[in-house]
């Protein structure tokens, strides 16, 4: 390949950058089980409040930092702009997201035994409610682009582009995760048909990000 020349965009290429945001997501493993309870010379489970908001500090700027990579790498690399604004949205399609939407909030807040935005207002007080919401805000960014790349490499693959690829993605690595980390199937499950829904959310947004990052950040903190 000529220099300045564009690479082909491969359903291997998306779908690394896929799993490379998974791992972006895995980063704060580390952060908060190894290098935190080093420096802080607690675990993660008894942080307190500045520790916990400097934890989530620490971990947006990580996130961010990976997703800017994979966004902009990407561009550079196969000259896809996954930020081109995509078609209008019909208001058959709004009318689906917004049922999308209310499942999604139902089956979080079946998880929480209530609405979760009130449930952790509640728990964590104004000033860590604050933070962790923008925590959310980089953790959505970051599953919004393991769905868009592996709704990509699937579609590359695959030659269909009406099914949720990536929401089936997400919902595998994503769920899988939750089952790890908080050793509950049923999270797990209830992770995997979430991210279905984002998945359905970001095809029936005609594959606008924007929109898309909108619909699911609504999804995922209510």
């Amino acid at each position: 390949m000529k220099k300045g020349e564009l690479k082909k965009l491969t359903g291997m290429e998306c779908i690394t950058s896929a799993l490379t945001a998974f791992g972006g997501l895995g980063l704060e493993m580390l952060l908060g089980f190894v290098i935190e309870p080093v420096v802080y010379g607690v675990p993660m489970q008894e942080f307190n409040t500045l520790q916990h908001i400097l934890h989530w500090v620490l971990t947006c700027a990580i996130w961010g930092a990976v997703s800017v990579w994979l966004i902009r790498d990407v561009k550079k690399k196969c000259g896809w702009d996954m930020m081109v604004k995509g078609e209008p949205v019909k208001p058959w399609q709004w009318a689906v997201i917004t049922a999308g939407c209310i499942l999604a909030v139902f089956i979080v807040s079946m998880n929480w035994n209530g609405l979760k935005i009130i449930e952790e207002f509640k728990s964590n007080g104004p000033l860590l409610f604050l933070f962790q919401y923008i925590y959310y805000a980089f953790e959505v960014l970051l599953f919004m682009l393991i769905i868009v790349f592996g709704q990509k490499a699937f579609e590359l693959w695959l030659k269909r582009e009406n099914i949720p690829y990536g929401g089936i993605v997400c919902g595998l690595t994503w769920g899988l995760a939750h089952i790890l980390t908080k050793a509950s199937l049923s999270t797990g499950l209830w992770g995997l048909l979430l991210g279905f829904l984002m998945g359905s959310a970001y095809l029936l947004t005609n594959r606008d990000i924007k929109k898309t990052y909108i619909v699911l950040f609504i999804m995922f903190v209510l």
